[in-house]
Parts: C-alpha cells; structure tokens; sequence
C-alpha cells in the first residue's frame, strides 16, 4: 500500500547521512562502537533505528489489511475494520517518530533542539509502540458498507 509518497524513512536517512558525512550503516557502526563519542549521533541512530521500526509494522498493517480486504464482499467487517485502525496507529506512530528526527536534525531549532533531544533522551518516544488494544466498541458501528 505504501508507495513514493509515504517514503518518509528514505529522505530523512539522507538527510542523516548528509548531516554525519556517513553512510547510515557507518554511523550506526561508529554509534554502537563508541556510544558516548557523539551525543547528537547516538540519539539520531537511535531515533532512525525507532522509525525504520515503525515504518516495518505499518508494512506489515498494510499488508494485512489489504489482504482481509481482498476476501471481503461488500461489507467488511469487524476484524477488518480493525485493521484499518491497526494501520492508521501505525501511520500515527511512523508520522511522530519522523517529526522527531526531524526535530534532531533541524539546525534552525534555535536552543529547542537541545531541549528535545535532552527529553527524548531520557523519555523514548511520547506515542506508544505497542498497537491499541481495542476493548469497546461502542463508537463504532458493528457492520460499515464499502462502497
């Protein structure tokens, strides 16, 4: 389902390797060799490693939506409506871990930058990782039509 427009892991890797002068795969090398050499890189590496995550589960929602979709008639149903709102978490947690990286990388943050990196730091991500458990359905109908 993800095409050329939801790329968000591929610019923000370049902008990483732009920003370090490494490779991706050499900055995690240097981060994992010497973890307190570079404070910014630790936490960027660290961050990427949390997106490329996220953007791995919204692969796999979309894979298992589309693939519920492909054996439902017209209506769908429960579970599939579940996965719908597995995928739009998983949108919700991808889109949050760019918007930090982002946030490290911007060099225009004017002292916020190192507020947040400090916070993230110390806290990990503010969205949870795990997918909601849905235990109510009561602001959903039970049966929606696709049309």
């Amino acid at each position: 389902m993800s095409d050329d427009i939801g790329d968000v892991v591929g610019p923000i890797t370049e902008q990483i390797e732009q920003r370090f002068g490494l490779s991706i795969n050499a900055l995690k090398d240097a981060v994992e060799a010497v973890p307190n050499a570079h404070r910014e890189a630790t936490v960027v590496v660290r961050w990427h490693g949390l997106l490329t995550e996220s953007q791995a589960a919204l692969e796999r929602a979309e894979d298992d939506l589309l693939a519920a979709l492909d054996t439902q008639p017209s209506e769908v149903d429960d579970p599939t409506l579940d996965l719908a709102h597995r995928v739009d978490a998983a949108v919700a947690i991808r889109d949050g871990r760019a918007v930090a990286l982002r946030l490290l990388l911007e060099p225009n943050a004017s002292g916020e930058q190192d507020v947040e990196a400090e916070r993230l730091t110390r806290c990990g991500p503010a969205v949870p990782t795990s997918p909601p458990t849905r235990s109510a359905r009561a602001s959903m109908p039970s049966r929606a039509v696709v049309r």
